[in-house]
């Protein structure tokens, strides 16, 4: 079988995030080939070792299955040169490894808003010369799933390996899992010593550990003995410190004897800005109107917002279809639930006021501040393309004289939407809130 073939069988193996970013840009370098050594090029260094730690070993497998041939694999950069000291690849090695980073995941890649410029500012302060382990330590990240916790923490993991650094990067589930293992096999000493000498400790969800007293004794005893060595140690998990279920005080009391930083879902520029810095990163090219669309249509979680670009992006491929606005719409209509049965008109009203920061009296008064025009303004059109409500009966909702007072203020709004794009984005957003609240 083709060697090339090979990469495809991977295809149902991974997501396909992972086949598209990671497995699709090899290239088959056959002139370094032989019988039993594939050679593939990878666009640079990074990402090559990258799929070298992950993937070798499935590659391997696979071709062992399909041409009953055991080859080793090496994944080299583009330009790199073969050499004989490095065709030997340790496949069960491979496997054993627990510290994998995303190479992709860096301070670079990062995009800073208000609503992570803490967490951002203190893992990037550890990454200079002589702060790690001193500086602040440990560093507990908390927030909601998908705003960039896991970047953050292996951007760390990554800036430290280029520093020279022993680092451990797994989630809680991994460390749970293994110290099971380990405890069954009768070789916790290994364990031990694997996660008691490195410099750098991240642990991901760390929410999660909480399962038994054992557990939790060695997680106690590897933190204490990481930070007196001056190791460096960083989590993240859902919940700050004092509010984690499950996990004893004295860890609880650990965890806080540091930097405590919050991600919160990011603003409306942030979230654009995370998008452009996506489709750079994946080479997609998407027009203003649809990033707009997309930063509006969408929650805030960035791996949602990430799947969809690549989704969008494949979808486009395969149909052989340039990305348009329609098209984006129509790959992304299964994600965006309109449910206007269950929307409120006092829920509308209840946001535009919190937005305008003013109050529901004012928006139903005849109150001419330019602030509150524009409030009122929005309300009755939010309410108009979310609700079944008639023209009638939103006047009377809004205290107005006829229908035709309605109908004038629908008016005026989609005439600002078209002349002031940063008005349309708002709103659209807005409309958005309101839709993602009516679903909860």
């Amino acid at each position: 079988m083709n060697p090339s073939e090979i990469l495809l069988s991977l295809k149902k193996e991974l997501s396909e995030n992972e086949y598209e970013n990671y497995i699709s840009i090899l290239k088959f370098n056959e002139k370094l080939s032989k019988a039993d050594l594939l050679v593939f090029n990878a666009p640079n260094e990074l990402i090559a070792k990258f799929i070298q730690t992950k993937y070798a070993h499935q590659i391997s497998h696979f071709y062992e299955v399909q041409s009953g041939i055991k080859a080793n694999i090496k994944i080299q950069a583009q330009n790199q040169k073969h050499s004989k000291s490095t065709t030997k690849i340790d496949i069960a090695n491979t496997k054993e490894q627990s510290t994998i980073l995303n190479p992709s995941f860096t301070f670079e890649s990062f995009v800073v808003g208000d609503s992570n410029k803490y967490a951002y500012g203190a893992c990037k302060a550890i990454t200079h010369k002589d702060k790690l382990g001193k500086l602040y330590n440990p560093i507990f990240i908390y927030g909601p799933t998908g705003l960039g916790k896991t970047h953050l923490l292996q951007a760390v993991g990554n800036a430290s390996l280029e520093m020279g650094k022993k680092v451990i990067y797994a989630t809680s589930e991994n460390f749970v899992n293994e110290f099971t293992s380990n405890l069954k096999n009768g070789s916790l000493d290994k364990f031990h010593e694997k996660y008691r000498n490195c410099d750098v400790l991240l642990i991901d969800d760390v929410q999660f550990l909480g399962k038994t007293d054992k557990i939790q004794e060695e997680f106690f005893f590897i933190f204490n003995e990481i930070k007196n060595n001056n190791g460096q140690i960083i989590m993240t998990s859902d919940n700050p410190p004092n509010m984690l279920k499950g996990i004893t005080e004295r860890l609880k009391s650990r965890f806080a004897h540091g930097i405590i930083a919050d991600i919160t879902p990011p603003q409306l520029d942030t979230k654009i800005a995370i998008i452009r810095k996506k489709c750079e990163f994946n080479d997609i090219n998407l027009s203003n109107d649809i990033i707009n669309y997309i930063a509006t249509s969408l929650g805030d979680n960035i791996r949602e917002i990430e799947g969809i670009i690549i989704s969008l992006n494949a979808y486009a491929n395969i149909v052989g279809q340039e990305i348009t606005l329609e098209l984006a719409k129509s790959v992304m209509k299964d994600h965006i639930k309109e449910k206007k049965e269950n929307i409120s008109i006092e829920d509308i009203l209840a946001l535009v006021c919190k937005e305008f920061n003013i109050k529901p009296s004012d928006v139903k008064s005849n109150n001419k501040k330019q602030n509150v025009v524009t409030a009122r303004r929005v309300a009755i059109y939010l309410a108009r393309e979310l609700t079944s409500l008639t023209f009638s009966q939103l006047a009377n909702f809004f205290v107005m004289k006829d229908h035709t007072a309605i109908s004038h203020n629908v008016k005026k709004i989609k005439e600002l939407m078209e002349e002031n794009s940063e008005t349309k984005i708002k709103i659209e957003e807005l409309k958005n809130k309101v839709l993602a609240k009516s679903q909860i």
